[in-house]
């Protein structure tokens, strides 16, 4: 027999093997607690610990301890590696059952935030990752290399059927690649769902017949998670091409659930990530949105909002380095292209570039309909701010021929709303 405690849980000469998850958390130990006590605990209870000590049978056992390694106590900065054989292959719900679930709650600390993961392939193996992630500017859409553009008709919600499509069809003729539901919109009786689809999908049809672009639709399939696969098989039979998810508030089984329906009919998934700010808008406590966006890639998503580098109406962590990882290499997976949207107008696009680079998605929804002349106008304006950004031209002088724009850096300026 054999007793386990929490000091068995800690070493700070530990080095993580290669093949073991290994997690940062911030953490503020509570009151009498020292850090390295309140360490050992978290990775004790995320992984096999209990807080009694324990006599169990060696022959029984497979050791399953998570180590609490790396501590910097500056930063409240505690670093656990956890073995893969703790994980169910592919299951990303168990996955945050561990790293980020009793802890969350715990008294042995006062506050706790999951800020990274270091994911080993051992693990991304069991994910599929993105089916088609950066690659959509160019196999699904005529972007080439500059920023995917798209807009949600405003209001979020009420407009009826007829009145959804035809914004959209004004928006596609103006210059924009994507319409897109927004994340409360889904199958209300002012706007069904499948409605909803067909009108505006036969919008896009004559667009593209006209303008010579191809253009597509992003429609909320968010719901149940059956009903969720019916809504993406109606979006394959009408000959949409990307479906919209809202990924936290429908749950990552979900996520994973649609991402194989998905694949059966070559469709993309855009992420909005409604509720992340539940998880990451504190910066001592919750989940990180470095680590959604991470949970986003494995499970298969092609776009996911990541925030506006400070330009934006939203609170926003470090998108520039979100942006990065989901760019980067991670065993094999495609990367994500990420979206920036919440209070963007074209008088902001140069400065969305400069900080963030040209492989995004860019999405205005007042800034286009907010539009003095409407939103045909408003969306000939967003792409001609970043046709002027390409080719290197201030908003200023490229506004001197273009009227669209001009009358957008009149009624906004450079400044972003609050």
């Amino acid at each position: 027999m054999t007793g386990i405690e929490y000091d068995d849980f800690l070493d700070r000469a530990y080095e993580p093997a290669a093949t073991e998850l290994v997690c940062t958390f911030r953490i503020e130990p509570a009151e009498g607690m020292t850090i390295e006590a309140a360490a050992s605990r978290v990775a004790s209870e995320s992984s096999n610990g209990t807080w009694a000590t324990l006599h169990v049978d060696e022959s029984e056992l497979t050791h399953l301890g998570a180590v609490a390694c790396e501590i910097d106590e500056s930063e409240n900065e505690i670093t656990v590696a956890y073995p893969t054989d703790l994980f169910e292959a592919g299951s990303m719900p168990q996955i945050l059952s561990c790293i980020a679930g009793n802890i969350m709650g715990m008294k042995a600390v006062e506050s706790i935030r999951l800020e990274d993961c270091d994911w080993p392939e051992s693990i991304v193996s069991g994910f599929p990752g993105p089916q088609f992630g950066t690659g959509v500017a160019r196999e699904k859409l005529d972007a080439g290399d500059r920023p995917i553009l798209a807009t949600v008709p405003k209001p979020k919600v009420g407009l009826s059927t007829a009145a959804h499509a035809r914004v959209g069809e004004e928006a596609w003729r103006g210059g924009v690649d994507l319409l897109k539901d927004d994340e409360n919109l889904t199958d209300q009786d002012f706007n069904p769902f499948e409605d909803r689809l067909a009108e505006s999908l036969a919008a896009r049809d004559r667009v593209e017949e006209d303008v010579g672009e191809r253009k597509d639709y992003l429609v909320n399939v968010t719901g149940e998670t059956t009903e969720m696969l019916d809504r993406v098989d109606l979006v394959a039979e009408h000959g949409g091409g990307f479906v919209m998810v809202d990924v936290i508030t429908c749950g990552w089984a979900a996520v994973q659930s649609v991402r194989e329906r998905c694949e059966d009919h070559g469709l993309a998934i855009h992420a909005h990530r409604a509720m992340h700010a539940a998880f990451d808008r504190l910066d001592h406590h919750g989940v990180s949105m470095r680590v959604l966006a991470q949970i986003a890639r494995l499970c298969g998503v092609d776009h996911i909002h990541t925030g506006t580098a400070g330009l934006g109406k939203l609170a926003n962590e470090d998108t520039p380095g979100i942006n990065d990882w989901l760019h980067g290499d991670c065993h094999g997976l495609k990367p994500v292209l990420p979206v920036a949207s919440g209070g963007l107008h074209p008088g902001v696009v140069d400065q969305l570039i400069d900080a963030l680079g040209t492989d995004i998605c860019i999405q205005a929804g007042g800034g286009i309909h907010g539009h003095p002349d409407g939103t045909h106008a408003g969306a000939k304006a967003l792409r001609q701010s970043v046709d002027a950004s390409l080719d290197g031209v201030s908003l200023d002088e490229y506004a001197q021929e273009h009227a669209e724009l001009a009358t957008a850096l009149e009624k906004w300026g450079s400044e972003t709303p609050r």
